[in-house]
């Protein structure tokens, strides 16, 4: 009996554990991608604590998750200094992006459920509603949902995690644009598009509409910076 409730114990405190690491790498993540920590500036393990108070461990595993998905890089002598954005690095997102999320796509139209449908258009919903409010955090979270969801749809969890941190990485960039005239606007039209063709089970469209997405997200941001 008390070997049970030690295992028990043990295993509530690896649960709080890992709830406290998810939770700071979620926090540390979103000041990366909503610009609080903005590129190029640097940070260290006890700033990040004084803002999350989350403790060392957490934090620690937060930023070594970050910094092998890279958005922390760490500079001898000067700790950790958020990546700094590149054009190069745009590119080469953008361009990955570009083959594997029409793939995706083509593959969702294929697969997708009405339930996830449905959800699709809840997001679009709940999208328009924060672009006419100016309310960039939440359309930055619903994009996110948006692609995620979509992933999930396509069946292909390698895949979907491939996309998941490409995506991550790309709203960053994304957020810098999101002050330009219409842009929103620009972003509900082409996810219409993309829900339009899931909904017809056209894989082809679906690719081509993921694609026009990812064209637009490049030239928006090169137009941003």
């Amino acid at each position: 009996m008390e070997k049970k409730k030690e295992i028990a114990k043990s295993n509530r405190s690896e649960r709080r554990h890992a709830s406290q690491r998810d939770l700071a790498y979620e926090e540390v993540k979103r000041r990366i991608i909503d610009l609080t920590y903005k590129p190029g500036s640097y940070l260290n393990e006890a700033m990040i604590n004084d803002d999350l108070e989350f403790g060392k461990t957490p934090v620690r595993q937060a930023i070594d998750q970050l910094r092998l998905e890279g958005m922390l890089d760490v500079m001898p002598r000067k700790g950790l200094i958020v990546r700094p954005i590149s054009y190069e690095e745009i590119r080469q997102i953008a361009d990955v992006r570009l083959e594997l999320e029409s793939y995706c796509a083509g593959l969702a139209a294929e697969r997708i459920s009405e339930n996830e449908l449905q959800e699709l258009d809840d997001l679009l919903l709940n999208a328009r509603t924060a672009a006419d409010a100016h309310d960039t955090v939440s359309l930055m979270e619903l994009d996110r949902k948006f692609h995620n969801l979509i992933s999930e749809a396509a069946n292909n969890p390698v895949l979907g995690s491939l996309l998941s941190g490409l995506h991550d990485r790309s709203l960053r960039f994304w957020f810098i644009t999101l002050s330009k005239p219409k842009h929103a606007a620009e972003i509900l039209k082409e996810h219409c598009e993309i829900v339009d063709s899931l909904k017809a089970r056209d894989s082809q469209r679906a690719r081509e509409a993921a694609k026009t997405h990812i064209r637009s997200f490049l030239s928006s941001i090169f137009g941003g910076l």
